[in-house]
């Protein structure tokens, strides 16, 4: 039996205090790995499904092989494990803003890490992904992004200009004719996001992922947005 509560890691960084904690859950009786940036809470291993999906989603809209796949922001590495679990993918690239987050991963604090740090197709990249530098001389099939809580919903004002028709229109410089552009939102669709995707890319669609929330004793949603990037007539 592991402790009722730990704290694993702790560190001040430029966006607050972020920690990662492990606490054995009574309702759900297994252990429950977070991540808190100040007081709010960024990702908990309890609810992933919406993370999960993020991968699935994306990654099913694509044909081919030899995918190269980018994944901003790591968390708990859900989105990233999942890209990897499809033999498609030849190379993933995970971008996170917190050294902190990436040395927990490779430090073996969480169990489920090594799915991620070993497998020769992936690499840790420590940058800030809305500065898009991580992805400068290269263009990938699929772009799955994973940090804020909305496009409305900021972890840092900063962050805004990525979400709007300039910024978009900068990540599709990245992107593969017919790629793929992920996004998780804690939020309910937001119809005029969702425009605005299928304006700078092409389509653009709004899927609501339902999961089992067993703290509230309800059915709980996520949303995770897919835009794919039309394909030049010849």
């Amino acid at each position: 039996m592991s402790l009722r509560f730990e704290e694993l890691a702790w560190r001040q960084t430029p966006m607050g205090e972020i920690s990662l904690r492990r606490r054995r859950d009574p309702t759900v009786d297994e252990d429950v790995y977070e991540v808190k940036l100040g007081d709010e809470f960024l990702m908990s291993s309890l609810f992933t499904v919406a993370e999960i999906e993020l991968a699935r989603l994306g990654l099913a809209e694509l044909t081919g092989d030899d995918l190269d796949v980018v994944v901003g922001g790591l968390g708990l590495g859900y989105t990233a494990r999942t890209v990897l679990e499809d033999p498609r993918v030849r190379s993933l690239v995970v971008v996170d803003a917190l050294d902190e987050v990436i040395a927990w991963h490779r430090d073996g604090l969480l169990p489920f890490a090594s799915a991620v740090v070993d497998d020769p197709r992936s690499r840790l990249q420590h940058d800030d992904f809305f500065a898009l530098t991580a992805l400068r001389g290269k263009r990938f099939h699929a772009v799955l992004v994973d940090i804020d809580h909305s496009p409305s919903h900021l972890l840092h004002p900063d962050h805004a200009a990525f979400y709007t028709p300039d910024g978009l229109r900068r990540l599709t410089d990245h992107l593969h004719p017919g790629g793929v552009f992920g996004l998780w939102s804690n939020d309910p669709p937001d119809e005029a996001f969702t425009a605005r995707l299928a304006d700078v890319f092409g389509t653009a669609r709004a899927h609501v992922v339902e999961f089992d929330n067993p703290l509230q004793r309800r059915i709980s949603t996520n949303t995770v947005y897919v835009a794919t990037q039309g394909i030049p007539e010849s």
